[in-house]
């Protein structure tokens, strides 16, 4: 399976989209400052997530949520208490 999940930051309270295929060691990576885009902003929660079979459709998912803002208004208008 391949995920695309949306993280929020207990520091800065702002999100991050990713995609990955083991959600729980990406959320690992993201807390340990393994990742260079989002260690100052560390620790994260995840917030959303959904399953793709296709490496593909998941990053697909993830560009079209960070290059459209359409998209990602959207999803956060459906799901605002669980990105609170």
């Amino acid at each position: 399976m391949y995920y695309m999940y949306i993280l929020k930051s207990k520091k800065d309270e702002k999100l991050y989209i990713g995609s990955t295929n083991d959600l729980r060691r990406r959320l690992s990576e993201h807390n340990a400052g393994e990742v260079s885009s989002t260690k100052p902003r560390r620790p994260f929660d995840i917030r959303y997530y959904e399953a793709f079979y296709s490496e593909s459709d998941a990053r697909k998912r993830e560009a079209s949520l960070k290059k459209d803002g359409k998209a990602l208004g959207q999803l956060k208008r459906r799901i605002s208490e669980s990105l609170e």
